[in-house]
């Protein structure tokens, strides 16, 4: 198996191709018109497909490297096993704080780690696997597939004819046009996860959530780890309050920043790999065993004939869809990181379910409506939706700001995480929530609060008449609920109650 995913070709590795890129796999006969035709096989291609089948269409499947995408393969679930990895050995470091003494030194074996994650990866993967779909009624082609018009397309010699069809090929790591760059041959969330051993020293190109998750989880299982990102503070798309948070943790992890840095080339040198880069107008260079490119993801919209078939897209931006995720062809949807600037699983799931809506029963889904909530598994974990502030100023919606601090919820103070806030913005005057963020040990899970909240018109207030359980940080959520009705009391409405008591008597 050539696919640099599954390296090294372990028994985990080999049941994973066995379930996602079976080497036997035999594609079937195409039977007349499909109903619907998806090309790609990650979340937004695996969802369409299982949904319309579902419902009774006659529907066809193609993926040409591994089935699941991203996410399984070399994304979420590689990541967060390395992550919880990370936290276990944070929570042994940490333990002399709860009265639990760790006689001895704490062993780090990364091998383990990785082999643990390869093992839990491949347990996974069944529900990815070309058998599930193809029981569930679905006709499976492993190959690559290519329009050759706006009603067909070919795949391992043969022509499928449809009515509708969904591209969801989804992205791939970017390669940066940074001089040296082929000569040091960095990791890319591609090939990360197939390391064998731990680097002694790592440099992260980036700030971002994948660059910032695994520099720390990499900082935590013992490598020297130096970050490089071009803003002022890492994490630099989100609330600023909230990434310094994240910032100050990860010092403590032993990362060293350099921010305000760009950079500007890589050098191998012996056994070296260098990367140079400017700061403050000087020129600075810093050596390392790997290199993490953690920024840059370029849509899969190549080698697919999309011109065959009416298809317009960017090379950067991707396939172009318009609010129903039609594309310039009527009878062509897209969905999923190919189309989106939300590169997320959970939002390329729900347009998917978008598109089974649009391409089957002439719906009216709009992806505009979606409230799409996003967290970055760091320790703590910083999850926000909707507009920060930053953003509601810039879109000129003016809001009014509630945050409240972990330090003063006591859930958080004898969990000993009081890092952290929820901050929570609302249209000003009003209870109508525009944006959220969290920063806490368990965003990701606090955040749906709040996403739920907002899909579903549910102001403040009534985040703050419902009844949390006791001790909680989701406390922290329901207290910003109590902060705002205590806006409404007003000194026209205090006075007026004054009256209202004194009558009564």
């Amino acid at each position: 198996m050539s696919l640099p995913q599954l390296q090294p070709y372990d028994t985990h590795n080999q049941k994973l191709a066995e379930n996602v890129h079976p080497p036997d796999w035999k594609n079937p006969t195409p039977n007349g018109t499909y109903n619907l035709v998806v090309i790609g096989a990650g979340t937004a291609g695996l969802v369409t497909a299982a949904g319309a089948a579902g419902l009774g269409a006659k529907v066809a499947l193609i993926e040409r490297d591994l089935m699941g995408g991203d996410c399984l393969n070399v994304g979420c679930v590689p990541s967060k096993a390395l992550i919880s990895a990370a936290r276990a050995i944070a929570t042994s470091r940490d333990s002399k704080e709860f009265g639990v003494t760790i006689d001895g030194h704490v062993k780090v074996d990364f091998a383990v780690i990785m082999e643990r994650m390869r093992r839990l990866r491949a347990d996974i993967s069944p529900h990815d696997s070309a058998q599930r779909f193809s029981d569930l009624g679905i006709d499976v082609f492993i190959g690559e597939g290519k329009f050759v018009s706006s009603s067909e397309i070919e795949v391992d010699g043969q022509r499928l004819k449809f009515k509708k069809a969904v591209i969801a090929t989804g992205a791939r790591a970017a390669k940066l046009p940074i001089p040296g760059i082929d000569d040091v041959q960095p990791l890319t969330n591609e090939t990360l996860f197939s390391l064998t051993e731990l680097p002694r020293r790592l440099t992260v190109i980036g700030g971002g959530p994948i660059g910032s998750e695994m520099a720390q989880a990499f900082a935590r299982f013992g490598t020297e780890v130096t970050q490089i990102e071009k803003a002022d503070h890492i994490l630099a798309r989100e609330d600023s309050d909230a990434a310094k948070v994240i910032q100050k943790a990860m010092e403590k992890d032993g990362i060293k920043f350099q921010l305000n840095a760009t950079t500007l080339r890589f050098e191998q040198r012996g056994d070296e790999k260098i990367t140079f880069y400017e700061q403050d107008g000087k020129e600075h260079e810093v050596a390392s065993d790997q290199i993490l490119i953690g920024i840059g993801r370029a849509p899969n919209v190549n080698g697919m004939g999309l011109e065959a078939a009416g298809v317009e897209f960017d090379q950067r931006k991707g396939v172009t869809v318009n609010d129903r995720l039609q594309t310039t062809s009527s009878n062509i949807f897209a969905a999923g990181d190919v189309a989106s600037k939300y590169k997320f699983t959970h939002a390329a799931d729900f347009m998917a379910r978008a598109v089974i809506q649009n391409a089957l029963f002439m719906g009216r889904a709009k992806a505009s409506d979606l409230v799409i909530p996003w967290s970055t598994y760091t320790s703590p974990e910083l999850a926000q939706v909707g507009l920060t502030a930053e953003q509601a100023k810039a879109e000129g919606i003016e809001v009014d700001t509630f945050t409240q601090e972990l330090s003063t919820v006591d859930r958080a103070i004898l969990d000993g995480t009081t890092e952290g806030f929820a901050r929570v913005h609302v249209r000003k005057g009003t209870d109508k929530i525009v944006g959220a963020t969290i920063v806490a040990e368990h965003a990701g899970d606090l955040i749906s609060e709040f996403s739920l909240a907002m899909t579903h018109g549910l102001g403040l207030r009534k985040i703050g008449s419902a009844i949390h359980p006791y001790p909680t940080q989701a406390e922290a959520i329901r207290r910003l609920g109590d902060q705002y009705n205590r806006t409404r009391l007003t000194p026209l409405v205090k006075t007026a109650f004054q009256k209202w008591l004194a009558w009564t008597r």
